[in-house]
């Protein structure tokens, strides 16, 4: 399973960016499409999610702002994040979560986003 994230890039707060994420295989083969990030020197979070039957759940840091969806046609995933902050910045990544949730994850490289003015 190959997962492909791009999109990323500079932006100033209170900007927009749009991440995709290209997964190769069966799309409706994995429980769940997420989107993570990481800060420098923080864990790596969770910042949305959607599930296998269209069920979208995000981090209480994003809810209004960021929304995720995808192409089913297309084996792709998307994140639109609007209102962007300073505190947004980090590395995006998307992973597709096996149907066997004790199975590890597929992980994309990384997509850079910065926010900054």
């Amino acid at each position: 399973v190959q997962v492909v994230e791009s999109g990323g890039g500079l932006v100033q707060p209170g900007g927009s960016l749009r991440l995709s994420c290209g997964v190769s295989g069966n799309f409706f083969s994995f429980d769940s499409m997420e989107w993570h990030r990481q800060a420098p020197g923080e864990q790596r979070e969770s910042v949305a999610v959607v599930s296998r039957r269209g069920q979208k759940t995000y981090a209480d840091s994003v809810k209004g702002r960021f929304t995720v969806s995808r192409d089913s046609a297309e084996n792709k995933v998307y994140l639109q994040m609007d209102s962007l902050k300073p505190e947004d910045t980090g590395l995006y990544y998307c992973a597709a979560r096996p149907s066997d949730r004790r199975a590890d994850r597929y992980w994309g490289q990384g997509t850079q986003v910065t926010v900054s003015s």
